[in-house]
């Protein structure tokens, strides 16, 4: 399979409009609170009857200090106590979604996130980790994908050694951008030598994968200073990377109101930021994974995607399609049989729900047969960049021509503009419609048009 990408600034800016990132389809918009608790036994039951493997994701909310960019969940504080009662919250949720699922059913997939998971000590990870292993069916063996994200500035070598131990595998360091100036911009400052003494750190106590976020359109951020970062980074080779676009929405997260809006960069700049990272990246051997994702080659998500086996979900690209997931703490979503749902988002709701015994699920969606359709349609796109109709006619008795003829309809003038190839047995897009992705998945999205204004850019 051909991994590359083309960077074509006319289609860019003609196609750079807002619209979701598909970890979901339907997207977290559509949950809503008429499902709860009782819907989602009843998924429970039949998740169970079909089998297979699990993935659980952990949400640690706590932040030592504030990101001002940051859209995450999260709490702030200083004070360490306050993730005493929030564990026990936690620790007695595992046990309950753990008595509910079949314990024979492996955990291939686990993720902690947050927030900065390592915000909790060791004595607290491990409490954590040894309630999971006694209530889920963990693997023993170092098996499992166990991936932890971590902030370098809470992490030292002792902490990764202890992580390796409790049987983490993979790991996921925050960066975000080593100029002085954008880190005060965004009130986070953060060291080479914190970051790459984790990342030594980590390679020499045997994580199997090593992944670093940046983040570019951040204040004062240019084209210059950003490659300086991407080169330091680059010269310890991870075998992953992460490179979000900053959406500012200081409307919707208050922490971004801190952010002087003068000091963003411009569109025409952070276009020139991107053609930069996708040239660095792919001279030095990355493939473009998609999503804003880069991988070595012979990384697993690289290989998953060239055998026509990657996922993605909530916790973005995955080699994990077979597995339920399971949202464990604050905010976390689930997807468990055909519906998604979400625990409370604010932290006395959970513990209320909690403390009286019952499941913290406070809204979800059931999907219906023409979402799981357009679900599939939309997952292989954003994974595969192809799309053959005869495998979604043959798993969902369609006629792709008659059901998408609308959708078809609009993909013909991406096809005129180069986006994609597209002809009567399927979908093939361009290395100059990858980066525009989202643009394609959006043609398939029913629910979009009331929605768009509530996303980010695409680009």
């Amino acid at each position: 399979m051909d991994q590359s990408i083309q960077f074509d600034l006319d289609l860019i800016k003609r196609y750079d409009k807002s619209g979701p990132r598909y970890t979901s389809y339907p997207t977290a918009l559509e949950l809503h609170e008429g499902f709860g608790e009782a819907e989602y036994l009843q998924h429970i039951q039949k998740s169970n009857a079909a089998g297979g493997p699990l993935s659980l994701y952990f949400h640690i909310p706590f932040c030592d200090t504030v990101c001002f960019y940051c859209a995450c969940n999260k709490i702030v504080t200083k004070n360490r106590s306050h993730a005493v009662p929030y564990l026990d919250n936690l620790c007695r949720e595992v046990a309950m979604q753990g008595a509910l699922f079949d314990n024979s059913r492996p955990v291939n997939q686990l993720h902690w996130g947050g927030g900065t998971p390592t915000f909790l000590n060791y004595q607290q990870m491990k409490r954590l980790m040894d309630t999971t292993r006694e209530h889920f069916n963990l693997h023993d063996d170092d098996s499992g994908e166990y991936s932890i994200e971590v902030d370098p500035r809470e992490t030292n070598d002792l902490t990764i050694a202890q992580l390796r131990e409790l049987g983490f595998n993979r790991i996921s360091l925050g960066l975000q951008d080593f100029d002085p100036d954008v880190q005060k911009a965004v009130n986070r400052l953060q060291s080479k030598e914190q970051t790459f003494a984790v990342l030594e750190a980590a390679r020499k106590e045997g994580f199997r994968s090593t992944n670093i976020d940046l983040i570019y359109g951040l204040p004062l951020q240019t084209e210059q200073t950003f490659a300086r970062t991407l080169e330091q980074v680059l010269a310890y080779a991870p075998d992953r990377f992460s490179i979000f676009n900053y959406a500012h929405m200081p409307s919707r997260f208050k922490t971004q109101r801190q952010i002087n809006d003068a000091d963003l960069p411009t569109p025409a700049v952070k276009l020139e930021i991107l053609q930069m990272v996708g040239q660095k990246l792919t001279d030095a051997g990355y493939v473009y994974i998609g999503m804003d994702h880069f991988a070595k080659p012979d990384d697993e998500l690289a290989v998953a995607q060239r055998e026509g086996k990657l996922y993605r979900n909530f916790q973005g690209y995955s080699t994990h399609s077979d597995c339920d997931l399971v949202g464990l703490g604050v905010t976390s979503i689930g997807r468990v049989g055909d519906a998604y749902m979400q625990n409370y988002k604010e932290l006395d709701e959970y513990d209320a729900a909690i403390s009286q015994g019952k499941l913290p699920v406070f809204r979800g969606v059931d999907l219906d047969e023409d979402d799981k359709l357009r679900r599939a349609v939309i997952t292989q796109l954003i994974c595969h960049f192809e799309l053959t109709f005869s495998k979604i006619e043959t798993e969902f008795a369609i006629n792709f021509a008659e059901y998408f003829a609308s959708e078809l309809e609009n993909l013909s003038l991406m096809k005129a503009d180069g986006l994609l190839d597209l002809d009567a047995d399927g979908i093939q897009v361009s290395t100059a419609g990858r980066l525009l992705i989202r643009n394609i998945c959006m043609v398939f999205d029913k629910y979009l048009a009331q929605k768009q204004q509530q996303f980010s850019k695409v680009i």
